[in-house]
């Protein structure tokens, strides 16, 4: 199991856990952290007993951004990865989801701020849950900056353009009963249960089918922007084959006499 002095990585069951540690720093984004970061969505892939990942960061907040300081390598905690930043020049975006889409569930547990880095690594994760106290936002135009993480494409697929385009264009915060209503986020819980909530709904995940499971999202995303039909095709040329595998018919099995499935991915 992976991990670097910013990024700290866990097992809790099926669940691999992923938490950006530099509270100091309200978890800004650096060389030590991005690294962590991809290869914990490396990890997830290559290791068929992860069903599911949550991601989430340390000392009440989640990630403040990009620190371009730190991305650079000033210092020793940066200078030990520069060479890993070489090999792969697209490591950055892979970590921040940008480039890289892991097959398990990504669940996004936030508290404190999540903001331009932090709400655009979050557009890239598939489940999320916020603490009542979260903010969210794009401040790069503040700064005369873009935001060149994905947003300009990805929030307007996400959420309705007129929200996307207000959350772009002002850079203004948002609370996190604000980003639930225009459809952000998906829960808001007590300041510091976000993690217990998406360990939860990362357990209901784990019961269920992992081939089916990893069809379903790739079906999802794969779909996006096709047409109704197209979408339909590739449907059944996603699912279809799912319904031969060993774990459906042992989800049949487990119905019909009324226990839990054990599931091995065949």
């Amino acid at each position: 199991m992976g991990g670097t002095e910013h990024l700290t990585v866990r097992r809790e069951g099926a669940t691999l856990v992923l938490t950006l540690n530099r509270p100091q720093a309200k978890n800004a984004l650096s060389l030590p952290m991005l690294v962590g970061l991809y290869d914990g969505w490396v990890e997830a892939d290559a290791d068929d007993s992860i069903r599911s990942i949550v991601l989430t960061g340390a000392g009440g907040c989640f990630c403040a951004g990009m620190d371009l300081k730190a991305l650079a390598g000033d210092g020793m905690a940066g200078e030990r990865y520069r060479d890993r930043l070489k090999a792969d020049p697209d490591l950055h975006w892979k970590a921040m989801l940008r480039h890289h889409r892991p097959r398990k569930p990504v669940i996004a547990a936030v508290e404190g701020y999540c903001v331009a880095g932090g709400t655009e690594m979050l557009q890239g994760t598939d489940i999320r849950v916020a603490g009542e106290s979260a903010t969210f936002g794009l401040f790069e135009v503040r700064r005369g900056l873009f935001p060149i993480g994905g947003s300009t494409v990805r929030l307007q697929r996400q959420i309705p353009r007129t929200h996307a385009l207000e959350m772009l264009l002002t850079g203004r915060p948002y609370s996190a009963r604000e980003a639930a209503g225009i459809g952000l986020i998906g829960h808001v819980v007590p300041d510091g249960t976000a993690s217990a909530k998406a360990l939860e709904i990362a357990e209901q995940i784990n019961a269920c089918g992992p081939l089916a499971v990893e069809a379903v999202k790739a079906s999802v995303y794969e779909t996006a922007e096709m047409t109704e039909t197209d979408g339909l095709a590739a449907e059944l040329e996603r699912g279809w084959p799912v319904f031969d595998t060993a774990d459906a018919k042992e989800g049949a099995r487990a119905f019909a006499e009324k226990r839990p499935p054990v599931y091995k991915r065949a």
